[in-house]
């Protein structure tokens, strides 16, 4: 449960370097979304049919968005960067070591197979590619690394075949793969018709994480749950305009993936002191805190943590129960929560009896 107080803004700098080495689990989080303004530049540079510029000052420039359909069209211009097993490989392990600064111990990666496979990259090479580098992040950064393989929306049930069929081929080795979930913009892009694909992911023991709530309204959140049979709601932003479907979600104990700079980056919500994540943990349901696309929102997850506490006014003790919060809402075994709970743990009363 997460434990609040009312402490000055100024006192929030303080806990700066206790989320710095909070042991944390990260659930909302992109592939090509992560990818460093290096790794970037790099990718641009050897790709110089791309609109993508390889200056990293005109990259920032260019990471600047007016709305959610202008940050969709410079995400697609990225994707299209990443255009061989090489780059998927060096992308993943790259995005591992970021994770590893911020004592990530565990993330769900949202990866879209289809962005690569369309572009010519075999799915066999481009599931070798992300496991190889999934098993380098473990043994070399300590960081655990599983796949959600969603749909973009934007390229419909053409995209949601494909990613059906290489999410349940088992002949790919897609060990890291524990979730099944749904991307790209909302707004004309009905949920409900991502069922089947969605029915037969679940069928082969995948767990149902798309994204609803984010540009729309309530309704599609409600559609997640129950055309889609939603475990998680990515962002689910426009729930806290429903009280039923708050109600609903933390009955249900329906986690949210909150992700704040994003929300603001892409127009989804007006200022963050307008974020409804105040509105979503009166009403009980369970938050967990997420960076999106970091390095294309200028943040990370340690600064998404900072918001969250100046928001809700955590404490260091409600910091920790943030982070213990992903832990649970994770699809990593028990023993596997157990143990970064346990650190979590250790870690808080650590500090408390130095501070």
């Amino acid at each position: 449960m997460i434990r609040t107080h009312s402490s000055p803004e100024d006192e929030l700098s303080d806990l700066t370097a206790f989320i710095a080495g909070l042991p944390k689990a990260e659930l909302h989080v992109h592939h090509v979304g992560s990818a460093s303004p290096r790794i970037v530049s790099e990718l641009a540079a050897r790709h110089p049919d791309s609109k993508v510029p390889a200056d990293p000052e005109a990259l920032a420039e260019y990471f600047t968005f007016t709305d959610f359909a202008h940050f969709v069209q410079v995400y697609l211009s990225v994707v299209d960067l990443i255009r061989d097993a090489e780059d998927v490989r060096l992308l993943t392990h790259e995005i591992a070591r970021d994770m590893a600064r911020q004592n990530v111990r565990y993330a769900e990666l949202t990866v879209t197979p289809f962005s690569s496979t369309s572009r010519g990259i075999p799915d066999a090479a481009f599931v070798e590619a992300i496991e190889d580098a999934r098993r380098s992040a473990e043994r070399e950064l300590g960081v655990v690394l599983r796949w959600c393989f969603d749909i973009p929306g934007e390229a419909g049930l053409i995209a949601a075949e494909e990613t059906a069929r290489i999410a349940t081929d088992t002949s790919l080795g897609a060990d890291g793969l524990v979730s099944f979930g749904l991307g790209g913009p909302e707004i004309g892009v009905e949920r409900p018709q991502f069922k089947p694909y969605f029915d037969r992911a679940i069928a082969a023991g995948l767990h149902s994480v798309p994204h609803a709530g984010e540009t729309t309204g309530p309704q599609t959140v409600w559609d997640a749950l129950t055309e889609l049979r939603a475990e998680r709601i990515g962002h689910g932003t426009s729930a806290a305009q429903d009280p039923k479907l708050l109600e609903h979600l933390a009955e249900h104990r329906i986690p949210l993936e909150v992700c704040p700079t994003s929300n603001i980056a892409t127009r989804a919500v007006d200022d963050l002191e307008q974020h409804p994540i105040k509105d979503m943990v009166k009403a009980g349901v369970r938050v967990t805190v997420n960076s999106d696309d970091p390095p294309m929102f200028s943040t990370d997850l340690n600064t998404e943590y900072g918001i969250a506490a100046r928001l809700l006014g955590l404490d260091a003790e409600g910091i920790a129960g943030l982070a213990k919060n992903a832990v649970d809402a994770s699809f990593l075994d028990a023993g596997g929560k157990r143990r970064i709970s346990e650190e979590i743990d250790a870690y808080t009363a650590a500090w408390r009896q130095k501070h």
